[in-house]
């Protein structure tokens, strides 16, 4: 940012005139509806009325018609594309009014009526990022008047605000329409998660795929697969790199694709232990133990990988298993319902290996489970994909908002 010639770092072509440094108060004034008192309202009825907890949700208050006519023509009332703000709660929410007959309450719901002065869609960006006078640093969760039009802003000229509001009105459209699609795809995986593993109780699962019949067979996980836990690593052995060291962290930080700061151990030390109680392999699990209990790490490929005692519980295929089934399993709804049997309170501490061992699990063919186990496979990728495209928009629009603006 240039601010001695008042321009942004970046900006579209032909636009070469500097920004205007303005007050929201030198826009516009700050409007409100009339107030509307509890007596006047009902359960049901003609008109929405939004107060501040139904604010962008859905109402649970209605106004009749004829109160609704009566005070849109005597009192102020916001025009399609004025944005209505939040003035309490979570201070600065932002609505976009679109035309609806709807009303809101009085001074917790207001607008900036500006009667064309600025562009609403270049407005819309500045509120995502603004920052209220006299607010910064404070407690008071309430944006009065005064905040609002003290508030400063740069404007450009009118067609830069446009093509600004245009940008960022399609990049918020990309996003959204991968929300939805991630939205949608983790909807139809939580509904497989029920339909395509069997009930507790049942044998055979309400949804498969053709050419699979017969009932599935229940046994205790220790009856099917080896449960180890891994010989003690002290604190002191880690290192900066090396053969990567896991906790329950990095298995949980990796379920919800977050960054973690890494742990390892050397070669040496891993080469030692492995000699001891085997290595880590390609479609092996590992199982959150404590903390964020029953989260599965599917093991990639045969890497070398060495993990914490106590934190996590390892599975060692034995092929009786596909892994991406396995790995599914620990997610369905039979599973979370095992669980919440096993403790009082819905919630354990721990997940042991003993737990573990008497885990129960309905297991069909190998080639059903591959079945299984590649179609959640290919549904975690499509909701990857849709997940690293929003996260990437999302730094796209950060960078922007940080450099095409004054």
């Amino acid at each position: 940012m240039s601010v001695e010639k008042k321009v942004p770092e970046i900006r579209f072509k032909r636009f070469v005139r500097e920004w205007e440094n303005l007050t929201l108060g030198d826009l516009g004034s700050v409007a409100m509806n009339k107030r509307i008192f509890k007596h006047q309202t009902t359960i049901a009825g003609d008109v929405p009325f939004f107060k501040i907890g139904t604010f962008g949700k859905q109402p649970d208050a209605f106004i009749s018609k004829a109160l609704f006519n009566e005070y849109k023509a005597k009192y102020p009332y916001p025009v399609a594309g004025d944005l209505l703000l939040s003035a309490s709660g979570s201070i600065g929410r932002v609505v976009e009014y679109k035309g609806e007959e709807h009303y809101f309450q009085d001074s917790n719901i207001v607008w900036l009526k500006h009667d064309g002065k600025i562009n609403n869609s270049f407005l819309k960006v500045f509120y995502s990022m603004v920052k209220w006078s006299g607010l910064e640093g404070s407690t008071i969760q309430r944006l009065y008047n005064k905040n609002i039009l003290d508030t400063e802003i740069s404007t450009p000229e009118r067609q830069e605000q446009i093509a600004i509001g245009n940008y960022f009105q399609k990049l918020d459209t990309l996003i959204n329409q991968h929300q939805q699609k991630h939205d949608k795809l983790s909807s139809i995986k939580k509904a497989m998660l029920k339909k395509m593993f069997p009930k507790q109780g049942e044998t055979i699962p309400e949804i498969r795929f053709k050419g699979f019949r017969g009932e599935w067979v229940e046994n205790n996980l220790g009856e099917l697969i080896d449960i180890r836990s891994a010989a003690r690593v002290h604190k002191e052995q880690w290192t900066e790199a090396g053969v990567p060291f896991f906790r329950t962290s990095d298995v949980v930080s990796i379920y919800k694709r977050q960054e973690n700061t890494k742990a390892y151990i050397s070669h040496d030390v891993y080469h030692g232990l492995s000699e001891k109680i085997g290595k880590v392999t390609k479609d092996d699990l590992l199982i959150t133990g404590g903390g964020s209990i029953g989260i599965p790490y599917l093991v990639p490929n045969d890497n070398p990988l060495y993990f914490k005692d106590a934190d996590l519980l390892w599975l060692k295929n034995n092929k009786k298993f596909n892994g991406y089934f396995l790995y599914t399993f620990f997610f369905s709804a039979f599973f979370k319902q095992h669980i919440k049997s096993i403790s009082h309170t819905g919630t354990i501490a721990h997940y042991t290996i003993e737990q573990a061992k008497v885990t129960p699990i309905n297991t069909c063919s190998h080639e059903e489970q591959t079945q299984i186990g590649n179609y959640f496979q290919k549904l975690d990728a499509l909701i990857n994909q849709h997940q690293q495209q929003i996260t990437k928009l999302n730094n796209i629009k950060q960078a922007c908002l940080s450099k095409m603006f004054v």
